[in-house]
């Protein structure tokens, strides 16, 4: 019986793969081989889901997949033999003969490999010519395309419709298209000839379950993968074929452009871009199928004399003989092995034919690192030397080098290039014998790749893919109704994907989100959260006032989200409250924020200001008293009393005692509450008086402790008073501790002057400058001076004047040299006497500004008494330290005072006196 050889020829979409696996399964065995890892990858699995994995093998250079039983042979058409004895051989791709680089591979098998009963080849109709003059006997059985193929013209990628593939043809160009994609359609999947079946599968699958509508290839597109591609758009109609720029021949654009339209579904092709619109006769012989037949075939001689080195290198460079085959180009594997046969060592071992035959072998190995020829040939010569010498290649060495690419971390460039490495040790420990443990290290080689393959896709995902954007899209188009959930963290993710946080009542969608995306976002956001508003207003609702706070710039905090403002009111005791909610959350969610804020505010201020709002509510308080603490309470709680002396002298002592009884303290310089002072009341009082006062900027309260802090110059009138100190030079001092302050000023002699004593400077906190700058500051005048420093002499102890006697007489008893040094010490005394005396600074404070002219004693009204306002003398005695210097201390006679000649008691008195 003559076997079977069919060429199964026509467009794409005509089901040729499909045919040709019926055929093979047809029979008892059969081998099929493809032009790419991941195709391979893709039949065996469909037909192990037909017969199951224990009669399928996988084969190719970094793959190998052999159960005992294997019946049905899936390969690489490089790791496809030439003939394995089994019924029926198939090779796909079969005008692949063409190519510049690979098609003496393929050429080799269209006249080498035949199955016992069937040999199948699939391909292009330019085939017919010669397969026909090549392949004796052989049937054409030609295959018509299921769908229509029409030509759209040129689009923008922002107008690509959905269910497309741009192709482009360098990686670069693949990543650039990917990213515009992902900026204005929400993600793209990337397929690259490079890529492992692992990442190329997990890629297709975000296309093909609809995660994203776009998908962005290399030329890899066309060779047999079957997607759901509507459009196919070339961004560019040249590439480079690994020697050189040239433009794609009709016949290759029309191999990626029936990609569209899969089995009776009609697809479309064009450009975008920079790709100039194709030619009118190109178009139509894409659409028409219509290309120029194949006449040379590359070729490359296979029946290799493995004698010597150099009768190796005569038998590859051997041209064909026959007229439709032409020698191929310079291989990587015969450049390899020239430029080693350059090497002495490697000549010396490789002197027979099976050291020649392990050469080629290494030789073999394909570069896919792609660095350089050099380092190419370097590392197989290393292998090489291994083999040979040993037999084997080290695990120890072999484990460092897959060690070091055994990382996942790093971009998609860097990983990618793990993965070509990765490939490399693959292909090593795939080939049988070169390692000991061979199956240990075809796991291991696998397992890196695996890892390698997820993170490169996770990369690409996170790169080119917004899939947040994606899914809500499509849930919105379907109208379905959105789940939404919020974390503790107010992280909000809607079906899933993280869209934002809940801050407070507003949402913030992620920063990274823009144009379509972020409409997308808000839109999806807002739909699912409305639910979410009302139990979250609920809960804020019933929150304790711990929860909620104030800013000093008059915002209202819940936990560390804002949820409101202060405002000005009526009454600076009575401030507004203006939500933060967002419009979509609805009215009664902003009313019941409203509510709730406004409480607090009200019971914040009626607690911390509770000693206030007790004078302002007492209605015991009557007449002069009433209008005073009206005044106080206006100044939120503290005055000047420069302010209001008129009012305070007004002021008899029953109403000082009513006020006083509140806690009210009338200080020498300032009248304010004590319990005000403190750092919440503080804080308050600065955040109200700036609302009412209508402040752009709100002033902070001064750090809590201090007793004097910096004056700010810049600070608006009244800001001092309000945080509860006083501008007194350049520092500002509690007003508290000015009253204490006062109290010893008080004693002093503030005429004849006076210096700082300790108390002051402890009360203060100061040093002696900063002191008298205070001083000055609070209308005294500083004068500085020195003078010599006393120091006190210590009392001279019994065994120190003992010790002082016998250092004399030590003396007396030295030897006749030491005289010598008796001037020496004569002098130094000297100079000791001689020194100027230790200065120290003082300061000595006189009251600076002019007494206020009291009237004439005639016109002194009755009961006018002379009185000290802000800013007049303080009244004392003269200073201890004033007494004795240059004063007159004569006694004056005392002026007789008469006796009142109506007093009853006069004549008693008169002889008293007497």
């Amino acid at each position: 019986m003559i076997a079977r050889i069919v060429a199964v020829l026509g467009p794409t979409n005509t089901g040729k793969t499909h045919y040709a696996i019926e055929r093979m399964l047809a029979h008892r065995s059969g081998v099929f081989g493809l032009p790419l890892r991941l195709l391979a990858r893709e039949v065996y699995d469909k037909i192990v889901a037909i017969r199951g994995a224990s009669v399928v093998a996988l084969v190719t250079g970094e793959e190998r997949i052999v159960p005992p039983r294997a019946a049905y042979w899936v390969c690489t058409v490089e790791a496809m033999p030439d003939n394995m004895g089994v019924e029926c051989a198939v090779v796909d791709e079969i005008q692949l003969c063409a190519d510049p680089e690979r098609g003496h591979v393929f050429t080799n098998h269209l006249l080498r490999t035949r199955g016992t009963k069937e040999t199948l080849f699939l391909g292009a109709d330019s085939m017919r010519g010669p397969i026909i003059e090549l392949v004796p006997n052989v049937q054409i059985m030609h295959r018509e395309r299921m769908s229509q193929l029409t030509y759209a013209g040129s689009k923008k990628i922002s107008r690509m419709p959905p269910r497309s593939a741009i192709v482009g043809f360098s990686v670069d160009s693949v990543y650039a298209i990917a990213e515009l994609i992902r900026r204005q359609k929400g993600g793209a999947a990337v397929v690259m000839g490079a890529l492992s079946p692992r990442t190329r599968n997990a890629q297709v699958e975000l296309y093909q379950n609809g995660d994203v509508d776009y998908l962005v290839a290399t030329d890899a597109i066309g060779m047999g993968l079957n997607l759901d591609v509507n459009h196919i758009a070339f961004s560019a109609l040249s590439k480079f074929d690994g020697r050189r720029m040239r433009p794609l021949a009709p016949n290759e654009l029309a191999q990626i452009a029936g990609r569209a339209g899969r089995g009776m579904r009609d697809g479309t092709f064009g450009v975008t871009g920079e790709a100039s619109p194709l030619e009118e006769g190109v178009a139509n012989a894409i659409m028409d199928h219509r290309f120029t037949p194949l006449k040379k075939l590359l070729w490359r001689n296979v029946d290799l004399k493995l004698g010597t080195i150099d009768a190796l290198i005569d038998s590859l460079e051997v041209s064909p003989t026959q007229e439709n085959l032409v020698k191929a180009r310079e291989a990587d594997d015969l450049m390899v092995l020239k430029t080693l046969s350059q090497n002495a060592d490697i000549t010396t071992r490789a002197k027979n034919g099976p050291g020649v035959s392990l050469l080629w072998d290494v030789c073999r190995i394909p570069d896919f690192r792609g660095i350089s020829h050099a380092e190419h040939a370097s590392l197989l010569e290393v292998i090489f030397r291994y083999l040979f010498d040993f037999g084997r290649v080290p695990d120890d060495w072999f484990a460092r080098q897959i060690k070091r690419i055994d990382r996942t971390e790093g971009d998609i460039d860097t990983l990618s290039k793990r993965l070509s490495f990765v490939r490399t040790w693959t292909y090593v420990a795939q080939r049988s014998g070169w390692l000991d443990d061979e199956n240990h290290w075809r796991g291991a080689t696998r397992a890196i790749e695996d890892r390698l393959s997820d993170a490169l896709h996770e990369r690409l995902t996170q790169r080119f893919v917004d899939r947040r954007t994606s899914v809500l899209l499509r849930r919105l188009k379907q109208k379905e109704a959105l789940l939404a959930e919020v974390n503790e963290n107010g992280e909000v993710s809607v079906e899933g994907e993280f869209v934002g946080r809940l801050e407070g009542f507003q949402f913030r969608q992620d920063q990274q989100a823009a144009g379509q995306d972020a409409k997308t976002l808000k839109s999806a956001a807002m739909q699912a959260l409305v639910p979410h508003f009302h139990l979250r207003a609920d809960k804020f609702y019933n929150a304790p006032d711990t929860e909620i706070d104030f800013t000093d710039q008059g915002g209202l905090m819940w936990g560390e989200h804002a949820v409101g403002k202060l405002l000005a009111g009526d009454d600076p005791l009575r401030p507004r409250v203006s939500v933060f909610v967002d419009e979509e959350a609805g009215v009664d969610v902003t009313d019941k924020v409203q509510r709730r804020l406004q409480h607090f505010i009200d019971r914040k201020i009626n607690a911390l200001f509770e000693p206030l709002m007790a004078v302002k509510n007492d209605e015991s308080l009557t007449g002069l008293a009433r209008g005073f603490a009206f005044q106080l309470v206006e100044a939120l709680g503290i005055l000047n009393r420069a302010d209001v002396a008129d009012e305070v002298k007004s002021l008899d002592q029953d109403a000082r005692s009513m006020l006083r009884k509140h806690g009210i303290r009338f200080g020498q310089f300032t009248i304010f509450m004590p319990l005000l002072l403190k750092p919440a009341p503080t804080r308050l009082r600065l955040l109200l008086w700036s609302l009412h006062a209508g402040l752009d900027v709100f002033p902070e309260a001064p750090p809590p402790g201090l007793v004097t802090v910096p004056v700010d110059a810049n600070a608006p009138a009244g800001v001092d008073r309000l945080s509860g100190y006083r501008n007194a030079g350049d520092r500002a001092i509690r007003i508290d501790m000015l009253e204490r302050l006062a109290d010893l000023l008080r004693v002093q002699d503030s005429r004849g002057g006076f210096e700082a004593t300790a108390d002051m400077l402890s009360i203060t906190g100061m040093t002696l400058e900063q002191f008298a700058n205070l001083m000055e500051g609070l209308g005294y005048i500083a004068a500085r001076a020195e003078r010599e420093k006393q120091r006190a002499e210590a009392p001279v102890s019994a065994p120190e004047a003992s010790e002082a006697v016998a250092a004399a007489d030590d003396t007396s008893e030295a030897p006749a040299e030491g005289a010598a040094e008796a001037p020496v010490a004569e002098t130094e005394a000297a100079e000791v006497e001689a020194a100027a005396p230790e200065m120290e600074v003082f300061y000595t404070f006189t009251w600076g500004r002019k007494p206020k002219p009291r009237p004439p004693a005639g016109k002194r009204q009755n009961g006018d008494q002379p009185r000290k306002k802000q800013g007049g003398k303080p009244k004392g005695k003269p200073s201890r330290g004033d007494q004795g210097k240059d004063r007159s201390f004569d006694a004056k006679p005392k002026k007789e005072k008469q006796i009142d000649p109506d007093n009853p008691f006069a004549a008693a008195l008169m002889g008293l006196k007497k």
